[in-house]
C-alpha cells in the first residue's frame, strides 16, 4: 500500500481518526423530513464474531426539502428482513427522521412491510433499475440487449396508458421465447 515504517502506535491513531469520523457519520442528527428515501441492502463479506460473514450493508439514501441527496445511513445486519429493516428504521428515526412521503427499493417483502408499519402514510415504489434487472436476469445473454434497450421504452413513455401499451406489445412479442421474462414483468406491472 505504499507504507514503509509505520508503527503499531501510528496504526492505532490512524485507526482512532476513522473510528471517531465512522461513529460521528452514524450518529449525526438527520432532518426531520426527507420525501423521498432510497433503500437497498448490499452484501458483503465482513469479519464478524471471529469468522468472516456475509453480512447486509442496509444503506438508505434521502432526498432533503432543497433536493440534496444525501447517504443517510450504512448499517450492518446479519440478514435482510422485515424485523432488521424496522430495526434499521427506528435508528433513522431515533437521529430525528419523522416523514417519508416515498421510500423506493427493490421488492423485498420485508422491506414493503416495514415501510407500511414504520412510515405511515408513505407511499412505496418498486425501483425501476432493480426491476428491469430482475426481468434481465431470466433473458439470454446474447439477447440481453436488445431485449432491454425494448424493455426501456416503457419508462421512457410519457404517460402511463402509454407505457402500458409498450409493455403490452412486449409481452405478446416475447411471450412464447421467454416466459419466465414475461411473468416477472406482467406481475411487476
Amino acid at each position: 500500500m505504499g507504507i514503509e515504517n509505520i508503527s503499531a502506535s501510528q496504526v492505532s491513531e490512524i485507526n482512532k481518526g476513522l473510528s471517531e469520523q465512522v461513529e460521528y457519520f452514524r450518529q449525526r442528527p438527520l432532518e426531520a423530513v426527507y420525501p423521498i428515501l432510497w433503500i437497498d441492502a448490499l452484501y458483503e463479506k465482513v469479519r464478524y464474531d471471529g469468522r468472516v460473514v456475509s453480512m447486509a450493508l442496509m444503506i438508505a439514501q434521502g432526498v432533503n426539502l432543497d433536493g440534496q441527496r444525501e447517504i443517510l445511513a450504512i448499517e450492518p445486519m446479519l440478514e435482510e428482513s422485515e424485523a432488521t429493516w424496522r430495526e434499521f428504521f427506528h435508528a433513522l428515526k431515533a437521529r430525528g427522521l419523522r416523514k417519508v412521503n416515498l421510500c423506493v427499493s427493490d421488492a423485498h417483502k420485508g422491506i414493503q412491510a416495514a415501510v407500511r408499519s414504520e412510515w405511515l402514510g408513505a407511499s412505496w415504489q418498486r425501483c425501476k433499475i432493480h426491476f428491469m434487472r430482475n426481468i434481465l436476469a431470466k433473458i439470454p445473454h446474447r439477447e440481453k440487449k436488445s431485449f432491454a434497450a425494448q424493455l426501456k421504452q416503457i419508462w421512457l413513455q410519457p404517460d402511463k396508458e402509454s407505457a402500458l401499451r409498450m409493455a403490452r406489445q412486449l409481452i405478446t412479442i416475447y411471450g412464447k421465447r421467454f416466459p419466465e421474462a414475461i411473468e416477472c414483468l406482467e406481475s411487476g406491472l
